[in-house]
């Protein structure tokens, strides 16, 4: 009989990295820190240092490379330096021109909206505060997953990110799971 396949749902702390090794040998902590992680458990995609939320765990490569297509979207809820308008929402929307490995790329189209600030609760490292100006929130959900593609299609509309949260990942969301929370599910589709 097969072995069955475990998943797991878990809120990625900001300064964490989306790894069981950390090849750099830097004091980073690591995915394996938060919970008895069954052998072969691999990330789903990867969230960077900085960027927190939502990240899927499984056992299962099939899983893996399915939920990580552009079957799916992902969204995210993003602070940046400054106020968002309507004219930037429409940018990103419609796709900004980013760089990937030294080449141009436009973004594909996706969905962008602004929100009240979600209150999350304060991270590890403090953002800034109200002296240097203000700040806002906005959702931008995308099917794509270019290295720190979010950062740098904030950053393309004049808007450079503070904070970066994962909260859904197709029907999956983050939710009330409390920061460096784990929770098993029996399948992610």
């Amino acid at each position: 009989m097969a072995e069955k396949h475990r998943h797991f749902i878990i809120h990625k702390p900001w300064g964490m990295i989306s790894q069981f090794v950390n090849p750099a040998k830097r004091k980073k902590k690591l995915l394996g820190e938060l919970y008895d992680f069954p052998e072969g458990t691999m990330a789903i995609g990867r969230l960077d240092v900085p960027s927190e939320g939502l990240l899927l765990l499984t056992t299962d490569g099939k899983v893996s490379a399915e939920i990580r297509s552009n079957k799916y979207e992902k969204e995210y809820y993003v602070q940046v330096d400054g106020i968002v308008t309507e004219k930037e929402i429409e940018q990103l929307q419609n796709g900004v021109e980013i760089g990937i490995n030294g080449k141009k790329y436009l973004t594909k189209p996706g969905k962008s909206f602004i929100i009240d600030d979600p209150k999350f609760p304060l991270r590890s490292q403090k953002i800034r505060d109200e002296r240097h100006g203000p700040t806002s929130w906005f959702s931008i959900i995308i099917r794509e997953g270019k290295f720190r593609q979010v950062r740098k299609m904030t950053a393309a509309v004049g808007l450079p990110t503070l904070r970066l949260i994962r909260v859904r990942i197709g029907e999956i969301k983050l939710e009330n799971l409390e920061v460096s929370g784990v929770k098993e599910v029996n399948s992610f589709m």
